[in-house]
């Protein structure tokens, strides 16, 4: 049995949901929780700590799952939109400053 979750327009950019994302992708889903929740890296780690009990409690609902048998499936982080933002330069000019969102969907499956 295979259970879902998603988060959208998260404003953290792929590439550093990616390195957390590689660390905790296999492994049981109290180790990866362990994992997150002592990560130095917290606001990014947040994030997927909280991706991860959504989707742990999407599997409670579902009766037949044992939920202390689940693993990190799949783990898939995706470049959402970006944010274009400006910053007065000299003469006149502007300096465009990209800030990149990023979609993450969690696959969680029994052993």
């Amino acid at each position: 049995m295979q259970v879902t979750a998603k988060a959208s327009f998260i404003r953290i950019t792929p590439r550093k949901l990616g390195l957390l994302a590689d660390e905790i992708r296999g492994k049981g889903i109290n180790e990866a929780l362990t994992y997150l929740q002592f990560s130095p890296r917290r606001r990014t780690a947040g994030v997927l700590f909280t991706l991860l009990k959504s989707a742990v409690a999407n599997a409670d609902q579902k009766k037949t799952v044992d939920v202390d048998t689940l693993y990190v499936k799949t783990l898939l982080v995706g470049q959402g939109t970006t944010l274009k933002r400006f910053r007065p330069r000299a003469k006149g000019s502007a300096f465009r400053i990209n800030k990149k969102t990023s979609h993450v969907s969690v696959t969680l499956a029994e052993r």
